[in-house]
């Protein structure tokens, strides 16, 4: 599966809100295009936004290139610098707390300042520019492969000191953290998906990660599509899982990690993480390089954004019993579940999990794991 499509300077993505009943894919032509698609979740997932931000500023500039006149941010060097700046922060507010999408900006930013201190012509900056806008994107899918593999080893290790054989594991994760959230293969359901390949893997259990059901939509979507024997749990049900079932690991995603290890990721992370310490039961974060912010020292410096209340309220899915419309798609609905004006609705996005509470944090580079009694990692060896 895929989240995002490329054609020359044409880029389309799949609706996911829409999924997993209907695929509809919806054209981003332009830059507040891509920030409208990111910040109202057609298309999410920390990997998944920084490719859609990097490659729809790579076609923006694509364009102007080869438009007839040129655009007045072509003129000079530092009308070109102005420009690019002011649309590289804009698209930052998209969505704040995922730090891919900062570090792609900064990235693509670093470009732009070395070209020019380089004495480069403002088409040679443009062209290094859409270079690595490209680039941001195209180079997901091998790490992920790589950080699944590490983590996936990493666990099998464990398994096997505690006495287990390696294999027939079965592993919890929470959200959505594959294919349809990165440019490919995936983060922590790459990992399940790599011990599914490798023969190791019994069953993947996933959370139904609300409000936005993003497991119950997607993740159930991408392990069904990838015939991967799974189990779809309500969010509350963790701690039930752990008390009657063999769970060998719980493997989530991270939209930041920070210096001491303290990790943000979706909302319902912390809650599985505190069940799984207490069942003594690995709790394995992992994400891309991209997603390690070491300017920040702990979780109380990560930005937590809160989704408007209404998604609290709001579900939407197919109608059922099933009927389709003239296209032959299965009708959809939103349906409130709650009652109408309803006052105080907390809704925060992400949660974080401290240090202390997480057993490795994974990256492409290697997996990091705490000294015996520290309480915070150090990830300077896989960053």
């Amino acid at each position: 599966m895929t989240s995002i499509e490329t054609d020359g300077d044409s880029i389309k993505i799949v609706n996911q809100l829409l999924l997993p009943h209907s695929t509809e894919w919806i054209e981003v032509d332009t830059i507040e295009e891509a920030h409208d698609a990111i910040k109202s979740m057609k298309i999410r997932g920390a990997p998944a936004i920084a490719s859609l931000a990097a490659l729809s500023f790579a076609s923006h500039l694509s364009r102007a290139l080869k438009s007839s006149p040129p655009p007045d941010f072509l003129s000079s060097t530092d009308a070109l610098k102005t420009h690019v700046e002011a649309i590289l922060s804009f698209l930052y507010t998209a969505r704040p707390t995922a730090v891919n999408l900062g570090a792609a900006t900064r990235r693509l930013t670093k470009t732009l300042n070395s070209a020019i201190a380089e004495g480069k012509e403002v088409r040679a900056v443009v062209e290094d520019l859409i270079a690595e806008g490209k680039a941001v994107a195209d180079e997901d899918v091998g790490r992920n492969k790589q950080m699944s593999k590490n983590g996936g080893e990493w666990l099998i290790e464990q398994v096997k000191k505690r006495g287990g054989s390696g294999e027939g594991l079965n592993v919890m994760t929470v959200c959505n953290t594959g294919s349809l959230a990165t440019s490919g293969y995936g983060t922590a359901l790459g990992l399940i998906t790599y011990l599914h390949e490798t023969g190791k893997l019994n069953k993947a259990y996933y959370t139904q990660s609300t409000p936005y059901h993003q497991g119950s939509r997607l993740t159930a979507l991408e392990l069904q599509t990838l015939k991967i024997p799974s189990v779809m749990i309500c969010d509350t049900m963790v701690g039930s899982l752990f008390q009657h079932h063999d769970i060998h690991a719980v493997v989530v995603g991270a939209d930041r990690i920070v210096r001491n290890g303290d990790t943000a990721n979706k909302i319902g992370t912390y809650n599985a993480a505190v069940l799984a310490a207490r069942h003594n039961i690995p709790f394995i974060v992992i994400g891309p390089v991209s997603t390690v912010d070491l300017d920040v020292a702990d979780g109380s410096g990560i930005p937590i954004e809160h989704r408007p209340p209404i998604e609290a309220c709001v579900v939407r899915g197919a109608l059922y019993p099933f009927s389709v419309n003239a296209q032959g798609q299965k009708e959809q609905a939103a349906v409130m579940i709650t009652p109408e004006g309803l006052d105080g609705i907390y809704n925060p996005s992400f949660d974080v999990t401290p240090a202390e509470l997480i057993s490795a944090v994974v990256t492409e580079k290697g997996v990091a794991v705490k000294e015996d009694g520290a309480s915070a990692f150090d990830l300077s060896g896989i960053v």
